[in-house]
């Protein structure tokens, strides 16, 4: 259990840890690509060392020196066949993705998780798959996922839902396939896979909302991983509501597709700027300058909530203490993350003392609220425990969490980090 303290201004100049969905993707496709490749800026966090875990299993040389991850690939098709069960933990992005992947080789394999992984719904990826030609077999729609991989012919897929899960597992599974692949999305999600496969050289077209995808030879790259958005949102966030704060994030990847939480809390008055922008491997960078001041409720829903889907958690607890009411909808893809955000959230923040209802995809908060303290659960969720702990920084008395071993899944040093830079 963690203890919060309440805190009357947030200061300082912070880096937060390696963008997590960018290092699954740098080490997975450096695992498949020929020659060498080198990735700093790694999150050596516990989902990102499930990767690691994985394509060693896969026969990947896989070496870590200092902040640098060293990686022998194998090429597209010189994995070997895994003697025991690949073991993604509680990893949704090594489960999807490597999914993609086992999809192409010439063996079968068992990909699993833990228990809250077993619980989350695959039919999402093993549906495209299997149209591909990949032999699937599953404890219904949920891991252990059994996968013969091998003759794969290339198909189009409409998304049904934005998942950057979904179309990364597809696009992996096209680099094995025959012909081209093609993946439609209604609303564009999270693009890192794309820019990353073109950085291996993927022969990988975007035509608007369309991404093709032929067979393709990958080759050893040096990336730079940026600094975490979604990790970054939850200082973010939370200098941007305390009048008087004044906080520097620096090195934050800012790719449009990840920055839904600053568009949101800009609307909500926020004195957010982007200072030194630059281009790393590809991806938008910069340093993120906060100035705190008091917020206003909005209304969340649409196009933008692929962009913020992560970080819905924060947002709640900010709407909590801006002035006016928030709705949030079109959110439902957060009940199938590692927790049930939406209950979670809901439960947790009424235990608190704020006004605040479940909706049916989503949340509304009426704010202000004076933020009690107490006791609150975590959910097995790293992205609701440290919302939670955000909450603590504006309360009237202390918030203890449970469960704070899971901020480790994305960001192992986050009390340390807020411990430097609250007041």
């Amino acid at each position: 259990m963690v203890t919060i303290h309440s805190s009357r201004r947030i200061n300082g100049t912070i880096r937060v840890p390696g963008d997590k969905s960018i290092s699954h993707r740098a080490v997975m496709l450096a695992g498949i690509s020929s020659g060498k490749s080198t990735v700093s800026g790694f999150l050596k966090s516990d989902d990102c060392m499930r990767t690691i875990g994985c394509l060693r299993s896969l026969g990947v040389d896989i070496e870590e020196e200092n902040n640098l991850i060293i990686v022998h690939g194998k090429g597209l098709n010189g994995l070997l066949k895994p003697e025991e069960v690949l073991d993604a933990g509680n990893s949704g992005t090594t489960l999807r993705l490597m999914s993609g992947i086992l999809s192409g080789q010439q063996f079968t394999s068992t990909i699993s998780g833990d228990e809250s992984l077993r619980k989350r719904p695959m039919s999402r990826i093993t549906g495209p798959l299997r149209q591909m030609g990949a032999v699937i077999e599953g404890r219904g729609e949920y891991a252990p996922l059994s996968i013969k991989g091998g003759s794969l012919s290339g198909i189009e897929y409409r998304l049904p839902i934005p998942s950057a899960q979904v179309k990364s597992a597809i696009l992996l599974a096209g680099l094995y396939a025959e012909g081209t692949t093609s993946v439609i999305e209604t609303v564009p999600s999270r693009n890192h896979t794309e820019i990353m496969l073109k950085h291996f050289g993927a022969e990988l077209i975007v035509n608007g909302n369309t991404i093709e995808i032929s067979g393709s030879v990958l080759k050893g790259q040096d990336i730079q991983v940026p600094g975490d958005i979604s990790s970054a949102a939850f200082f973010i966030a939370a200098a941007a509501a305390m009048p008087g704060s004044e906080l520097v994030v620096k090195g934050v990847g800012v790719n449009p597709t990840r920055t839904g939480i600053i568009d949101v809390l800009l609307e909500m008055g926020a004195d957010i700027s982007y200072d030194n922008m630059s281009t790393l491997c590809g991806e938008p960078v910069a340093d993120i300058v906060v100035r705190g001041r008091r917020l206003h409720g909005v209304r969340v829903s649409g196009d933008i909530i692929p962009s913020m889907i992560d970080e819905v958690p924060v947002l709640a607890v900010i709407a909590a203490v801006a002035e006016g009411a928030t709705v949030i909808e079109g959110a439902g893809e957060l009940k199938v993350k590692e927790s049930n955000r939406i209950t979670a959230m809901v439960s947790q923040l009424e235990k608190l003392g704020v006004r605040i209802r479940e909706l049916e995809d989503g949340m509304e908060i009426i704010g202000p609220n004076i933020i009690r303290g107490g006791e609150v659960e975590s959910f097995g969720d790293h992205r609701v425990a440290m919302a939670m702990a955000v909450s603590g920084l504006f309360a009237e008395e202390e918030v203890r969490i449970k469960g704070k071993e899971i901020v480790s899944i994305s960001f192992p040093g986050f009390f340390d980090a807020l411990a430097e830079v609250v007041i």
